[in-house]
């Protein structure tokens, strides 16, 4: 194990800061999300590094520094993926199915991150809370949105009052449940929310409920009773 307080390794050679720091990430990403934020040991994220435990407080302070540098990354991944999806060639439903599928094959292929956020919200998200890239960060998501439901309502294809964070909602809640609470759900009713055979079926789902939702026909409801 190298008992290098900073960042040299001994004998003058140095360390990769980027490296370190993201084979750190790495392992500590895999500790928090199987232990949470309490059950995890700066000692064992050491442990299963190249690393110390001085050098892990060297590079982010403590515990606390360390879980949130976790989330800021894990929330990266996914604003990056938003930034990168080109929905501008796409009709108002089309653009909308498309954000929805992208948070769905993101959900399901990053389960470290449900679990991150699932136990970031048992402590009230107070790392998040402290965090300045994730105060500021914003969501590439909502603005496409946004800019998707102005479009859609222009057009006459959205007749919902929703806003872009409602919507977001929407698309979130059925992604992080399929995959958070697929365990407990399976052991209910016997069904596996994330089974590779049912895949197409709930993605499609997915985009076929929120879109309903928003192009629904709305007189109907404004009509005189029965």
């Amino acid at each position: 194990m190298n008992s290098a307080e900073g960042p040299a390794r001994p004998g003058g050679r140095h360390r990769d800061a980027a490296r370190t720091r993201a084979e750190i990430l790495d392992v500590a990403t895999r500790e928090f999300s199987r232990a949470g934020f309490a059950g995890a040991r700066v000692d064992e994220i050491a442990a299963l590094t190249s690393t110390t435990k001085r050098m892990i407080y060297y590079y982010f302070g403590g515990k606390e520094q360390l879980f949130t540098a976790v989330l800021e990354r894990a929330y990266a991944v996914i604003r990056q993926a938003e930034q990168e999806l080109d929905v501008e060639r796409l009709d108002p439903v089309a653009a909308i199915r498309r954000i929805a599928e992208l948070t769905f094959d993101h959900h399901e292929a990053h389960p470290d991150f449900i679990r991150l956020v699932s136990i970031e919200n048992i402590h009230e998200a107070e790392h998040i809370a402290r965090s300045e890239k994730l105060g500021t960060s914003g969501s590439p998501a909502l603005a496409l949105i946004g800019r998707t439901l102005t479009e859609g309502r222009r057009s006459g294809l959205f007749t919902a009052d929703v806003d872009a964070v409602d919507v977001h909602a929407m698309i979130s809640a059925f992604c992080f449940f399929r995959v958070s609470n697929r365990h407990t759900f399976k052991a209910l009713f016997g069904r596996d929310l994330t089974a590779s055979g049912r895949r197409e079926h709930y993605r499609a789902l997915l985009g076929d409920m929120v879109i309903a939702y928003l192009t629904a026909d709305r007189a109907a409801d404004t009509g005189p009773p029965g």
